[in-house]
């Protein structure tokens, strides 16, 4: 799914497939066949993009191997399915029974990191339509809690790497494809103004921000002053992940607390935020929070995944305000502020009162309501 921006360019939509279990190349494929072109369907659409996730190990076997590439585009094509943007968060097991902080290792300090980044550039390169640019999002340099100078050293000469092989990976293919780190609660970097300072003389032509629209709300966040900041600094917004977060305005009602009980899952982190006296406390997940960490007395978001088009159960909401605003900041102006959009609800698994046969149909309206969004705002849908 693609729409056209007033300046000529066009936007690239997609639904991320992290949300789908599958870690072999059969696996991805059979998962495009059992879901992604039934989506495509559910939408009424003639072509829809699918932000694909692939493990270390199999990125690794692909990038070694183009006729598996070929393979794989050529199974894309043939369900009105495109690809021009990858999730490199998670490294692999990202449906494992308890994910938490798993998902991020290795960091930007180890060397598996980086080739693993270089192996999945070199996939999407084989991937991508004619004409049409790549990104990959990866995690924010490393979780925050161990997080030596050495390492900071490290990370950043690795990211240097990352751009020099991002450019060789051009001259040989012709493709380009550029990297954003996601700014994520918890991690090294959470906010825009980290980003800022860990990109700095970074190659900007190579690596960017993947800007998460579920993160930054939970942040808190102005999204119109995270973009300004990262203009003013010159570091491109590689991609935005549509997504909201969870959102409670009275943390203290024991009604909410029930509800929220089945929201407190095992599998993934849901870093929670309470806003107090001009400062954001934190828990690391929401366990802790409904423990009795945090105090409760003014709102909560949870970094957790919700659907776009719907509202959760009453008297819970979602941060779908803050993702207007984040669209509207980043497309409403003279140019588009980026070319690629990729809804990231991975919670689908976990959602209180969703199964997997509502799975399809859940992405495609989702799907249409960020389509629906970037119409109102003077985008127009390409037909072809």
């Amino acid at each position: 799914m693609r729409v056209r921006h007033p300046d000529g360019s066009t936007v690239h939509l997609a639904y991320c497939t992290n949300v789908h279990p599958a870690e072999t190349l059969d696996g991805i494929i059979g998962q495009l066949a059992a879901y992604a072109e039934p989506v495509r369907v559910a939408a009424g659409a003639e072509r829809i993009g699918v932000g694909l996730w692939l493990p270390a190990e199999t990125a690794g076997r692909l990038a070694a191997d183009p006729a598996a590439v070929a393979r794989l585009r050529r199974e894309l094509t043939a369900r009105g399915l495109e690809t021009v943007t990858l999730n490199g968060f998670p490294y692999r097991g990202f449906h494992a029974r308890v994910v938490k902080r798993a998902v991020y290792y290795p960091d930007w300090s180890e060397p598996a990191r980086l080739e693993y980044t270089l192996d999945l550039a070199r996939v999407l390169a084989g991937l991508l339509p004619e004409g049409a640019r790549g990104s990959i999002s990866t995690l924010p340099l490393a979780w925050r809690t161990v997080w030596t100078s050495a390492q900071r050293a490290m990370a950043a000469r690795q990211l240097d790497a990352l751009a020099e092989g991002l450019k060789q990976i051009a001259a040989d293919t012709g493709r380009t494809v550029r990297v954003g780190i996601e700014p994520e609660p918890g991690c090294v970097v959470e906010r825009t103004e980290q980003a800022v300072d860990a990109l700095a003389g970074t190659d900007s032509e190579w690596i960017g921000v993947c800007l998460d629209a579920c993160h930054l709300a939970v942040a808190h966040e102005d999204p119109a002053e995270a973009l300004a900041l990262l203009r003013e600094a010159g570091i491109p917004v590689v991609k935005l992940q549509a997504a909201t977060a969870l959102e409670v305005a009275d943390p203290a009602d024991p009604a909410v607390r029930e509800l929220l009980t089945d929201f407190a899952e095992p599998r993934f982190l849901h870093q929670t935020r309470e806003p107090s006296g001009g400062r954001l406390l934190g828990t690391d997940d929401l366990g802790p929070a409904l423990s009795g960490a945090l105090p409760g007395s003014r709102p909560w978001r949870i970094h957790y995944h919700v659907p776009l088009h719907e509202d959760p159960l009453a008297p819970l909401a979602s941060t779908r305000p803050v993702l207007r605003e984040t669209l509207r900041a980043l497309l409403a102006g003279e140019r588009a502020g980026t070319d690629h959009i990729e809804i990231e609800t991975y919670t689908w698994s976990v959602l209180p009162g969703h199964g997997d046969e509502t799975l399809a149909r859940g992405l495609a309206a989702e799907l249409t309501w960020l389509r629906d969004e970037l119409t109102a705002l003077g985008l127009q849908q390409e037909t072809s």
